[in-house]
């Protein structure tokens, strides 16, 4: 079997979220099929997630943004002529869309791969440039299973759900270095994640800063705050309403200082976010928040005792649910803080 696919690429070009969902298949393929050079198309401003990956041959950029505008934009038409070019003499024998979008599947399509698997329930008619199109199990909702069946299409057995972040020991010290600078020590801090690009998946301000408070007053940890530059004024309300200090790192890190920085948590709590997702992969003690987003999907791997939402099991295989009762706000208070309470003495226990 091993001698079946000596060159694959993964296409899964965003969000960090979704990439991080995406690593134990690109994992499972360094397993099954150890000798093969493995290519990863991914949007650059998430390349930094799998840059030197220990199960990685090379990363390919896609710039989207830019090749977007091929349709107006003679030199954007030509960088997209020479990006096909470049995917064409690659000479893919197993192509994975792992995004299920019409542009991705076109683009496997157009890499001129004889096999190309993908979701048969992708959107935006993608499918139909798939040789491989596979089902999802009615009783496997989990994002990360059904990835993994598309591995096992082919031919894979070893499918074991694995998460591999590159490390850096460098990139540890400069957060330390930046937690010092705010007074922050090592091992001694909760990391929040309250915003989103999306203003619906946001658990109201006001909880988060409650929260800060008992955590902080109850364990003695400082709260730091991660985000990006875009989501600097959301965490300065967040920091008037609540009545610990709030240390802001938005717009500070990279994506690996953020991984860094998450890995050295105590506790993280996140509104459905890449970061979050991080912190999952990291196996870090954690609560996810849920409103529209089904958690069944997208959760903790194995790790359902992170989840806060309502009905986070009972929402079948759709993705974003439009009930009402499934808003974010509905998520209470007292249910996130027992959560973190148990997270942290959970560790706690397994520490000792």
């Amino acid at each position: 079997m091993s001698d079946d696919f000596k060159n694959i690429l993964i296409i899964k070009p965003s969000s960090l979220g979704d990439i991080v969902l995406a690593l134990p298949a690109l994992s499972a393929l360094r397993r099954n099929f150890p000798d093969a050079e493995i290519s990863w198309l991914v949007r650059p401003e998430f390349a930094l997630l799998i840059e030197n990956h220990p199960h990685l041959s090379r990363t390919i950029l896609f710039d989207r943004r830019f090749l977007g505008k091929a349709w107006y934009h003679p030199r954007a038409f030509a960088a997209l002529v020479a990006f096909v070019r470049r995917l064409r003499r690659a000479k893919f024998d197993a192509v994975i869309d792992l995004q299920g979008l019409f542009r991705t599947a076109v683009l496997g399509w157009l890499s001129g791969c004889k096999k190309r698997l993908g979701m048969t329930a992708a959107r935006e008619f993608a499918s139909l440039f798939y040789t491989d199109k596979v089902i999802q199990d009615a009783d496997s909702i989990h994002l990360i299973d059904y990835y993994l069946k598309i591995i096992r299409q082919m031919g894979a057995t070893d499918t074991a759900v694995n998460f591999v972040l590159p490390v850096d020991s460098a990139t540890d010290d400069l957060i330390k270095k930046l937690l010092a600078d705010y007074n922050v020590g090592p091992d001694k801090y909760a990391v929040f994640v309250p915003g989103s690009a999306h203003a619906d998946k946001c658990w109201p301000l006001e909880r988060f800063a409650a929260l800060a408070d008992k955590i902080s007053s109850q364990y003695g940890l400082s709260i730091v705050t991660t985000g990006t530059i875009a989501e600097k004024p959301t965490i300065e309300r967040l920091k008037k309403l609540a009545n610990v200090q709030i240390v802001d790192l938005s717009g500070l890190t990279n994506i690996r200082e953020l991984v860094a920085l998450l890995s050295a948590a105590r506790l993280v709590v996140s509104n459905d976010t890449g970061s979050g997702h991080i912190a999952a992969a990291l196996n870090k003690p954690l609560v996810m928040i849920f409103g529209r987003t089904n958690p069944a999907r997208v959760h903790p791997y194995g790790r359902s005792n992170c989840v806060a939402a309502i009905e986070p099991n009972q929402r079948g295989l759709i993705a974003d649910s439009t009930d009402p009762k499934h808003n974010i706000k509905a998520v209470s208070f007292e249910d996130v803080y027992k959560k973190a309470c148990e997270q942290l003495e959970q560790a706690c226990r397994q520490s000792t």
